[in-house]
This record gives structure tokens, C-alpha cells and sequence, in this order.
């Protein structure tokens, strides 16, 4: 990796509103070179390998130049986390100003996931429901959930496998997207998806930037949509450029997860249910971390420089 890069290393700790993905605080490492800002932020518990595609995209933000936009702006969803208290709700839905789709996170009691969904078209009667299951669904506990949820957009990852998504797919109308089967393979391009999934999930971080997610893309040959990783505004505007830079996006793409952060290094809000591509120029103050985390991350780094070619 280039010294200079890594020279301008800084890390820092965003604080949630509310606990998402088992986690209150969510750090990041950022780098820049002559195009800008990159970020570098697989999750804690990614080993190495996992996150090499993550710093190759972190690589690619910082030193190379964007690819033609056809767009200016993104409509993103919102994201709601599984939790059940109208009022956490009903705060969650109204920071997400004017969005018009909201993917709920779903998957672990099939009672409360339900009363969620319930919820949440109470209060947004004409909202678009999208779910995201994770993987953590059998094809039985899958197709009896998809028969009782009502009307919704498409269900993400509702099968950790392949062959279980090809099966669910034979027994319900429900669209299905593709998520962590693309970005959790060892091989992205040797996954043979047909007959398994509607849609494709490009998060522009794990799948290693935005050159490698359109190759993808091309190779699967399916209609994509955009989503987040949980990124700091670096990361979500990285994710922005990616949306924008396919002629044809047809959804409302996940990359609004900015809301649901206390601070952020910068201000990418969410207009008329849209966010509009910035010239990110991050600010530090107060959210450096530790100087054992800084080294922690800086290793990271280091060590999985080794494994990109």
C-alpha cells in the first residue's frame, strides 16, 4: 500500500442513535490521495480476507477519478432495525425525510417482525416495504413468513444458500434480492445465481469498488440495487457514485443508514427522499479514537495490503 496513503490515516467513532446490527459505535478509517476521500470499514469480526475487497475500494475512491454519473442525486429507503417501540419507530421513520421506501430489518421473531411491519404501515400507510432477512431463514420458515407479510417490494437474502434460494424462489411470487450470497463468496464471479435470485445487491465497499461491482454487475446480468454497509458519509457518498453511475436504477437505494448515526464526519442529507453527491471534506472534531484503536486499524490495514494484487 502507498505510504502516502496510509500516512493520512485517521480513524474514528460514530456514535448510533439507536443500536443497529448488535452495534452502539461504529468506527471507520478513512485515507486520502488525489481524488479524495477513501474509507476503509469492515465490520470488527471480518478477518483479513473478508476485508481486502473493503481497503481495495478505500484504495480506488482515493486515487482514482469518478466514473460518469447520470445522476446528481439518489433516492435512498430508509432502514429500520428491528426493534418494536412505536415511539423509537415513529422517531427512526420521520429521520428519513420525504423517502418514500423503508427496508426493515426482520428475521429473528417471527411475532415481533410482524407487529414491526404492522407498525410501520400504520404510520407510513403508503410506504413501500422492503425486508432483509440476513440469510437466517429456512426455505419452510421463509415461504410461511413471505404468505403472511402482506404486500412488500422484495425480500432481501431471505436463505443463507444458494440451493435454498432456488427452492424458495419455486414456491412463492415474492422478488428476491441477493446480498451476502454475492458478497460473502469467495468468488463472486464463479456464483451461479440463476434461478436463485430476482435481483442483485451492490454494496460498493465489500464487493471492492465501483469499476469491480459494475464488472459484476455486467457478468450476473441482472437489475441491481444499491445499498450501504453502514458507512460514515465518506463511505455512503462512495455508494452514491456507484448508484449514479449505472444508467438505469430502477429502486430506491439503501444509502440513507446516515440517519441513523449521532455524528458523522459530514452532512449528506436526505432532501424530498433524496441525497445529492458532495464533494465530501470530512471534519475530525471529537471523533478520533483512542490511540490503541488508531493502531488496531493502521495493523489491519497493513495486513490486508498483503493479500490485494
Amino acid at each position: 500500500m502507498d505510504q502516502t496513503l496510509l500516512a493520512s490515516l485517521r480513524v474514528v467513532a460514530l456514535p448510533m442513535k439507536t443500536k443497529f446490527r448488535g452495534i452502539q459505535t461504529r468506527e471507520v478509517a478513512l485515507i486520502q490521495g488525489e481524488f479524495g476521500w477513501g474509507e476503509f470499514s469492515p465490520f470488527l469480526e471480518y478477518d483479513d480476507a473478508e476485508s481486502a475487497p473493503w481497503l481495495a475500494s478505500a484504495i480506488e475512491a482515493a486515487t482514482q477519478p469518478k466514473p460518469e454519473l447520470y445522476r446528481a442525486e439518489v433516492s435512498v429507503n430508509g432502514t429500520i432495525p428491528a426493534l418494536n417501540d412505536v415511539q423509537d419507530l415513529e422517531r427512526i421513520i420521520n429521520s428519513f425525510p420525504g423517502v418514500k421506501t423503508f427496508k426493515v430489518k426482520v428475521g429473528s421473531d417471527v411475532s415481533q417482525d410482524l407487529q414491526r411491519l404492522d407498525l410501520i404501515r400504520s404510520i407510513r400507510p403508503d410506504a413501500v416495504i422492503r425486508i432483509d432477512v440476513n440469510g437466517l431463514w429456512s426455505v419452510d420458515e421463509a415461504e410461511i413468513f413471505l404468505n403472511s407479510v402482506g404486500e412488500i417490494e422484495y425480500v432481501e437474502q431471505p436463505c443463507a444458500t444458494i440451493e435454498e434460494l432456488r427452492e424458495l424462489k419455486k414456491r412463492v411470487d415474492v422478488k428476491i434480492v441477493g446480498d451476502e450470497v454475492l458478497r460473502k463468496a469467495k468468488d463472486p464471479f464463479n456464483v451461479d445465481l440463476s434461478g436463485a435470485i430476482n435481483f442483485l445487491m451492490l454494496k460498493v465497499h465489500p464487493l471492492g469498488g465501483i469499476k469491480r461491482a459494475h464488472k459484476l454487475a455486467e457478468h450476473h446480468n441482472l437489475p441491481v440495487v444499491v445499498s450501504s454497509a453502514l458507512e460514515s458519509a465518506v463511505g455512503i457518498n462512495y455508494g452514491l457514485i456507484l448508484a449514479a453511475s449505472f444508467q438505469d436504477m430502477n429502486f430506491d437505494c439503501g444509502l440513507g443508514t446516515g440517519s441513523l448515526m449521532a455524528k458523522n464526519v459530514a452532512d449528506l442529507p436526505i432532501v424530498d427522499g433524496k441525497i445529492t453527491i458532495a464533494d465530501v471534506v470530512p471534519n475530525f472534531d471529537g471523533l478520533d479514537v483512542s490511540a490503541d484503536r488508531y493502531e488496531w486499524w493502521k495493523n489491519r490495514i497493513m495486513r490486508t495490503s498483503e493479500l490485494l494484487n
